[in-house]
């Protein structure tokens, strides 16, 4: 139970963190998505968060619970991204033949979280797609071909999954490419756990420190979603504008957080990798807030 409370806790540090530029924190909205909403969201994540410390639940299962719950609470998506990134680690942190050390078969960090993904299976997969159902999120259109396994389909998929025997960590490769957050789970969660330390050597109020990590991540990649809804040449340029931002000091990057916000620029699989920091960093580094 511990466990599930320190995930639900990172969701709630994660937006309050301030400035992030682009993102809902505690000083911004959106014209369509608030503060309060993000907050509601991880109240109502709650009880698939705990699913995923259940060994006899799927993977797959508790993150669809986690974001029925999540929507039905915020009434829209706030935080479907980042339960994703949570999923392996929680379950990995509550698995007795894992750690978020490394389970001893490996040499990194991610080797537990590796472990989980590919112990994953088609049913698992099965809830990934019917936790579409639940809220609108935002992706691509499916590659040429790949029709009936778009996500957007929800259960109408699942056949398809069945027939092709895709299991979840396969439906994440097919992806890796284009999405950050399935990235994560085919590298083994390499720049969360790299995050996640960064976290831990900052000093301060943990938002704090998340918001520097955000920013810092921000300026080494461009963010896939950023890239999804306005397109690969916006996405690079945010990448750009934040590392002129870290250089430019407090006030720079206080004006670049306003502008992407006044331009609609969300740069939400950035805010996703660093929730799944801020577990790894209370869960496995003592950070505490």
């Amino acid at each position: 139970m511990q466990t599930a409370a320190t995930a639900q806790l990172a969701l709630l540090l994660e937006v309050t963190a301030t400035p992030k530029p682009g993102n809902v924190d505690r000083e911004r909205d959106h014209d369509d998505l608030r503060f309060e909403q993000f907050m509601a969201g991880a109240v109502g994540a709650r009880d698939g968060l705990v699913a995923m410390t259940d060994p006899s639940i799927g993977v797959g299962e508790a993150f669809e619970r986690a974001v029925a719950g999540m929507g039905e609470r915020a009434e829209r998506n706030t935080q479907f991204g980042a339960l994703l990134v949570l999923a392996p680690l929680v379950r990995a942190a509550a698995r007795e033949d894992c750690t978020l050390d490394g389970d001893g078969d490996g040499d990194g960090d991610g080797d537990g979280v590796e472990r989980v993904v590919a112990d994953t299976t088609v049913a698992d997969a099965a809830g990934f797609y019917r936790a579409f159902e639940h809220v609108d999120v935002a992706v691509r259109d499916p590659p040429e071909g790949m029709e009936p396994l778009d996500v957007r389909r929800g259960a109408d998929a699942v056949p398809a999954l069945r027939e092709r025997e895709l299991t979840l960590s396969e439906v994440m490769e097919r992806s890796a490419d284009r999405d950050g957050v399935a990235r994560e789970w085919v590298d083994g969660h390499e720049r969360v756990f790299r995050a996640a330390r960064a976290i831990a050597d900052l000093d301060g109020p943990v938002p704090d420190r998340a918001a520097e990590v955000f920013l810092e991540l921000l300026s080494r990649e461009p963010d896939t979603f950023v890239a999804d809804t306005h397109g690969t040449g916006t996405a690079h340029s945010v990448m750009v504008r934040a590392q002129e931002a870290r250089e430019g000091g407090p006030e720079l990057v206080r004006a670049f957080a306003e502008s992407l916000v006044a331009e609609g620029v969300n740069p939400g699989t950035t805010a996703d990798l660093v929730a799944g920091a801020l577990f790894v960093a209370m869960e496995r580094d003592g950070v505490t807030p």
